[in-house]
C-alpha cells in the first residue's frame, strides 16, 4: 500500500508539472486568442460596468433565458465569460499551492483506483490511458460539442489533460509494481 501512496503522490506531482508546462509557460499561447491593448481595456471597462452589480460568476452573453436574449444569441456574437470582479496576479501563488494539493489528491485517487481494481501492471496502464481518454472526451471535447466552445482551445485543453492524467496513472502504476511481480514476470515461460 505504501508503494501505491508514493506512486499516487508522484503521479499527482507529474500531473501538476504537466499542467504547468502546458498552461504556465508560453506554450499556452497556442490555445489562447488575443485582443490588443486597447480592445482589452475597452472590454475590461465594459465588463466592470455591466457585470459588477452581479459580481463574480460565469455569464452567458447574451442571456438566452429571455425571448430577446434568444434572438440576440442566435444572431451572435456570443460569449461565455468566467468573470472575477477583483484582479489577481497572473502567476498566483495561492492557486499554485491549491493546484499542487489538488493534483496530489487526484494522483492518490488514481493510484487507489488502479490498485483496488486491477491486479497487474499492464492492466493498470491500459486502464489509466483509457480512463484519461474517456475523461477528456467527455469533460473537454464535450464543451465544444455541447456548448460550441472554440475547437482550438478545447483540443489543446484535452491534450494537456490527457497527457497529465495518463502520466499520473502510468507513474502510479509503475511505482506500485512490486519487485516480486517484475522478477516473476521475467521467469515465466
Amino acid at each position: 500500500m505504501l508503494r501505491s501512496v508514493i506512486g499516487g503522490l508522484l503521479g499527482g506531482l507529474a500531473l501538476f508539472v504537466t499542467g504547468f508546462i502546458f498552461w504556465g509557460t508560453p506554450l499556452s499561447a497556442i490555445a489562447m486568442s488575443r485582443a490588443d491593448d486597447q480592445a482589452s481595456a475597452n472590454l475590461q471597462a465594459a465588463l466592470a460596468q455591466a457585470l459588477n452589480a452581479s459580481g463574480t460568476g460565469v455569464y452567458v452573453i447574451p442571456d438566452p433565458s429571455t425571448a430577446q436574449g434568444t434572438i440576440l444569441y442566435g444572431r451572435g456574437p456570443v460569449a461565455q465569460i468566467f468573470y472575477n470582479s477583483s484582479g489577481f496576479p497572473v502567476m498566483d501563488g495561492a492557486s499554485l499551492i491549491g493546484g499542487l494539493i489538488l493534483s496530489l489528491i487526484v494522483g492518490l485517487l488514481i493510484a487507489l483506483a488502479l490498485r483496488l481494481a486491477l491486479p497487474d501492471f499492464v492492466s493498470r496502464v491500459r486502464a489509466a490511458v483509457f480512463f484519461a481518454l474517456a475523461a477528456v472526451l467527455w469533460m473537454d471535447i464535450g464543451q465544444a460539442v455541447f456548448n460550441h466552445a472554440p475547437w482550438g482551445y478545447i483540443l489543446y485543453l484535452a491534450f494537456s489533460d490527457f497527457v497529465g492524467l495518463a502520466l499520473a496513472g502510468l507513474v502510479a502504476a509503475k511505482l506500485m509494481e512490486s519487485r516480486a511481480t517484475v522478477t516473476g514476470a521475467d521467469t515465466l515461460h
